[in-house]
């Protein structure tokens, strides 16, 4: 039982020091963010926060007379 408990601190143990030199060596730590993501980039999908600001931007081509009704419905 104790063997057991000694084998696996000593396997975590190690697998922490791997990334702490991954860490080290690179300089930096890694971005977990969904935009810092290459392949996200390159699928186009960005994080929540960044969607919701797009989505909220006004249309610059919209017409104006359409956002008035809108407005007096409300």
């Amino acid at each position: 039982m104790l063997e057991t408990i000694y084998l696996t601190a000593g396997i975590v143990a190690i697998s922490v020091l791997f990334l702490c030199i991954g860490i080290i060596l690179k300089g930096r730590f890694p971005s977990m963010h969904v935009s810092g993501n290459k392949e996200m980039q390159k699928r186009g999908i960005g994080c929540v926060q960044s969607q919701d600001r797009e989505a909220r931007k006004q249309n610059k081509h919209a017409i104006a007379e359409v956002e008035k009704e809108e407005k007096e419905n409300n």
